[in-house]
């Protein structure tokens, strides 16, 4: 891929539009758990998903091919704002008095001014092929939603899209925009499906969550055979498609960069804006030519990597989905109605979650061992691993140590620590405690979960200090 530095604007590298998409599960040294039939809890076979998914996008989705082609009509798509732009963000670097280097992957070029695009032209273009002509589909705060629509716009294709309640009150230009491209929108839960009727029973002025808007959209897809349904983020596929941002990141980096990137951060959600833009800096990881830091940026509200559990669990509220191994609150937990809608989503895509995956979670894999070696993303300035590989190498160092330091600590008299000056000692709690906001889950007491940084006030994206978190 070739890049070119704007002369008139040096902080603008364009490069041109990837062909291929980039897949890191083939690069990994353990394959990322099947996902499994929610009925007899076996692994999903293409049949089981042929009633939700065309047949390209289930090939997709258990590939083992590192690199995908992507079809023509998709790419001639994406050049309408393809490639996004990179931006070197001075007066952010001068606001925070840094030496650091700053630099945004602009994603809002697109027609509906979001990375969605990227994998509702995919997933589009997948179902037209197979002469699909209707879809539906869930969304938070409408980007999907209105990102499918003006794919299924491209390709014929009707789009009827269920809209979390909070969002569908409190953004109704996003419901203008997604009705508009010729979409159809309804609030969830609503009384058109069966899965709706009974979260409005259960509870009548609930908010909604997206694992609600999942639940009605995959019923109506799977009680009609025109229909399938088209998932915005979480599935292995739809990761697939938004590699196109940092495989392009990536290549602009190396213009302005040479070395590389030294940390990534990626705003977390249900994991395809985060992978999208990690995985290819990890793949240059892996081959030895840079060392970046990958770091997720999540909301206090809907905490699933730091406070989640890495296990099976539905994408959905009404357990229609497949189960997926992935970092979750629990299908059941309904997070705050914070304003970033798109990221209250109560799991993390199984392909970050296996990437990430950290010893003493339940989780032993040989790939997560060497991912946690290979790349620490540590909590914070001074931060020392509590758990998993680290700290087990502390230990078998510790004999050395204390023999240099005369016996064991237990032979060592105990001596008094000094007391902090108030004022350290109050920076020192800030940056080690974590004030829950209202409405989020309680600390689960899991092994090597980390604090994250207090702000409940904010509704914006707080950083998940995990220290092996997707990386390899």
């Amino acid at each position: 891929m070739t890049s070119n530095v704007d002369a008139t604007n040096p902080d603008l590298v364009t490069v041109d539009v990837p062909t291929h998409w980039y897949n890191l599960a083939a690069e990994l040294d353990q394959p990322i758990p099947p996902h499994l039939h929610p009925g007899t809890k076996e692994p999903v076979g293409p049949e089981d998903l042929a009633a939700l998914f065309p047949a390209g996008l289930i090939a997709q989705e258990v590939s083992t091919e590192a690199y995908i082609e992507i079809p023509e009509p998709v790419r001639e798509i994406y050049k309408m704002w393809r490639p996004s732009p990179l931006f070197r963000a001075r007066k952010f670097e001068e606001a925070l008095n840094t030496k650091a280097r700053i630099y945004v992957k602009y994603e809002g070029v697109s027609p509906v001014g979001s990375h969605k695009t990227n994998s509702a032209v995919a997933q589009a273009y997948y179902n037209s092929v197979d002469g699909v002509k209707k879809l539906t589909t869930e969304t938070g705060a409408g980007q999907w939603g209105s990102a499918l629509s003006f794919a299924g716009a491209q390709f014929g294709i009707d789009v009827e899209v269920w809209q979390v309640r909070a969002s569908y009150d409190s953004k109704p230009y996003r419901g203008h925009l997604i009705r508009t491209y010729g979409g159809t929108l309804h609030p969830s839960p609503s009384d058109l499906t069966e899965a709706g009727r009974a979260m409005l029973e259960k509870d009548p002025n609930t908010t909604g969550s997206l694992g609600m808007a999942v639940s009605e959209a995959v019923e109506v897809a799977a009680k009609n055979d025109d229909t399938r349904y088209a998932l915005g983020s979480v599935l292995n596929h739809v990761v697939l498609h938004q590699s196109v941002i940092g495989q392009e990141a990536v290549d602009q980096l190396y213009a302005v960069e040479p070395g590389g990137a030294d940390v990534v951060f990626g705003c977390a959600g249900g994991g395809s804006n985060l992978a999208g833009l990690s995985f290819p800096f990890l793949r240059e990881k892996i081959h030895g030519r840079s060392n970046p830091r990958i770091v997720a940026a999540e909301p206090s509200a809907c905490p699933s990597i730091t406070q989640g559990e890495y296990r099976y669990d539905h994408g959905d509220v009404a357990g229609l989905t497949p189960l997926l191994k992935m970092h979750t609150l629990g299908m059941d937990f309904v997070p705050d109605p914070i304003h970033a809608g798109g990221l209250r989503y109560h799991g993390m895509a199984p392909a970050p979650s296996h990437s990430g995956a950290r010893p003493g979670r339940g989780h032993r894999d040989r790939s997560a061992r060497r991912v946690q070696r290979r790349c620490a993303v540590r909590a914070g300035p001074g931060h020392r691993p509590r758990s998993g590989v680290d700290a087990r190498d502390r230990r078998l160092r510790r004999p050395r140590r204390e023999q240099r330091q005369g016996g064991s600590r237990r032979d060592r008299p105990l001596r008094a620590r000094p007391a902090r000056p108030p004022r350290l000692r109050r920076l020192h709690q800030r940056r080690l405690l974590t004030e829950l906001p209202r409405g989020s889950p309680q600390k689960s007491g899991h092994e090597g979960i980390l604090p994250s940084w207090p702000d409940s006030r904010s509704d914006l994206c707080t950083i998940a200090r995990s220290r092996a978190l997707l990386a390899r």
